[in-house]
């Protein structure tokens, strides 16, 4: 069994970001032993060079593989330029066992809407299907959602170029797309893909009852469950599917 757990929104750096819950999430994630932990943007709020040193530092007490990609607040006040300079790159392709992660850049320096482009849709694909020949599990990650998320309001910030990437991740094979941006967890399948969104780690901008939050994907040779940790609550299962029907 392949474990990957993901974390999105940190913010750090915001009046409203709690260090204390951003701590205990490592704490539990550490105990979970995952293959890999997948960061989805919005690492800090403002794009601060000392807020990225900052969330480095929190981050480094991860154990195991860790795999970032930036988020629109990441993109502000010139944190486009500055992201690779602390976390290496912006995208990327990891490779372990039987699981590839594609890792997307969605974010466009000082707005809050994303966009993968073409050069990087061409890019997404090729990987696909290199992950497809291996014979691998298939994941995205990117900040961005796809497909808008419910209880979230008027939909303002999904990729630009949503429909364009949809095609070619669902033409492509992908197995899981992971992403953050509206705070609220929440899965779509369509055919064959599950779409997966993340809550907010650490941050207190959230809807409703929300409380704090990441994910865990447990993924065998014949299933996936998908669950939500809520980091001072409950497990709660979101979703489990067979993928040998």
């Amino acid at each position: 069994m392949v474990l990957i757990a993901h974390i999105s929104d940190l913010h750090v750096g915001a009046p409203n970001f709690k260090e204390d819950i951003l701590l205990e999430a490592i704490r539990q994630i550490n105990e979970l032993k995952p293959d890999a932990t997948v960061i989805t943007g919005d690492l800090t709020d403002n794009g601060y060079y000392l807020e990225f040193l900052q969330a480095a530092e929190y981050l480094s007490d991860l154990r195991g593989p860790h795999i970032f990609v930036p988020g629109n607040h990441d993109a502000r006040h010139v944190g486009n330029e500055t992201f690779e300079d602390v976390f290496r790159y912006r995208k990327g392709t990891f490779v372990m066992d039987d699981l590839t992660i594609i890792g997307l850049d969605s974010s466009e320096p000082d707005l809050d809407y994303g966009k993968i482009g073409r050069s990087q849709q061409i890019w997404m694909e090729e990987e696909l299907e290199r992950a497809s020949e291996r014979g691998h599990f298939r994941v995205i990650a990117l900040h961005h959602h796809i497909i808008p998320v419910p209880k979230t309001g008027r939909e303002r910030n999904v990729l630009a170029d949503a429909g364009d990437i949809l095609y070619s991740i669902i033409r492509k094979g992908a197995d899981l797309v992971i992403s953050g941006h509206k705070h609220v967890p929440h899965v779509w399948r369509v055919e064959d893909t599950f779409f997966v969104t993340a809550g907010t780690v650490s941050s207190l901008k959230l809807r409703g009852k929300d409380i704090n939050s990441y994910n865990t994907y447990y993924i065998t040779e014949d299933s996936i469950r998908i669950v939500l940790n809520q980091v001072q609550g409950e497990r709660i299962e979101l979703a489990s599917h067979s993928l040998r029907e």
